[in-house]
């Protein structure tokens, strides 16, 4: 992989029949990229193993984070190009403030973590420097950067729940948040959102090519650690030490 790190994407271009800038950008994310995908987290909650602390954990960072991330999407319908585009993640939002959150809510309620603990997380250092890249993302940079986090962020989903989704766990809170990230419908929009960053992104200058290519790295890399995080006790939990 560290050649293909070093590459830039005209070159990376020249040796491949159909070359697709997400592809270079993945490549390029390792092994960031593979470390998230392959994550015990992920590997546990596919087995079923997963414990349910770390699970409710998990989901209450993943709540604060979502939040964020709903704003980002906004953000994104205002930078999109055409109606087509603003119409498409205008419909995701609709899923995910929707049924994702009806996900959440009755989650919660079976891992008995308190309506104060999830409506207002208190929010790890993990989860705070995640959002400050969203946000950077967003406010500093154009259509491009914009989708160099939102694709890497979705599409890891994608590509482990699909790893598990022929042989789900019992607890509906495992085998639910598996099916909402390997739905026909996510893998439809994530093939979509790629297909957005491989138009735009070979019409950035290498520079600007470089600065995606970090974005997606760090968000690869983010993921991972908020994958790590949730085995990490919370400070506000009975009991718990603080770690952040």
């Amino acid at each position: 992989m560290g050649a293909v790190s070093s590459l830039s994407f005209d070159a990376y271009a020249e040796s491949r029949d159909e070359p697709r800038f997400t592809d270079w950008l993945r490549q390029r994310s390792e092994p960031a990229w593979s470390d998230a995908v392959e994550h015990r987290f992920t590997r546990e909650l596919g087995a079923g193993t997963l414990d349910d602390d770390v699970m409710a954990e998990y989901l209450r960072q993943d709540y604060a984070f979502v939040d964020t991330l709903v704003g980002v999407f906004g953000y994104a319908v205002g930078q999109a190009p055409t109606m087509t585009e603003k119409r498409r993640f205008v419909e995701f939002l609709d899923v995910i403030t929707d049924d994702e959150n009806d996900y959440f809510e009755r989650s919660f309620d079976a891992l008995d973590v308190p309506t104060e603990r999830w409506q207002a997380p208190d929010r790890n250092a993990t989860t705070e420097s995640f959002i400050d890249l969203l946000l950077a993302a967003k406010t500093q940079g154009g259509y491009a950067e914009t989708l160099a986090v939102v694709v890497p962020a979705e599409w890891i989903y994608l590509a482990w729940a699909s790893r598990e989704a022929d042989d789900r766990p019992e607890p509906f809170y495992l085998a639910e948040w598996i099916e909402l990230h390997a739905n026909d419908g996510f893998i439809a929009f994530v093939e979509w959102l790629r297909a957005q960053l491989d138009t735009v992104g070979p019409t950035l200058s290498p520079r600007r090519q470089r600065r995606v290519a970090r974005l997606f790295e760090r968000t690869a890399a983010h993921e991972g650690a908020f994958f790590d995080a949730a085995y990490e006790p919370s400070p506000a939990a009975p009991g718990g030490d603080s770690t952040t």
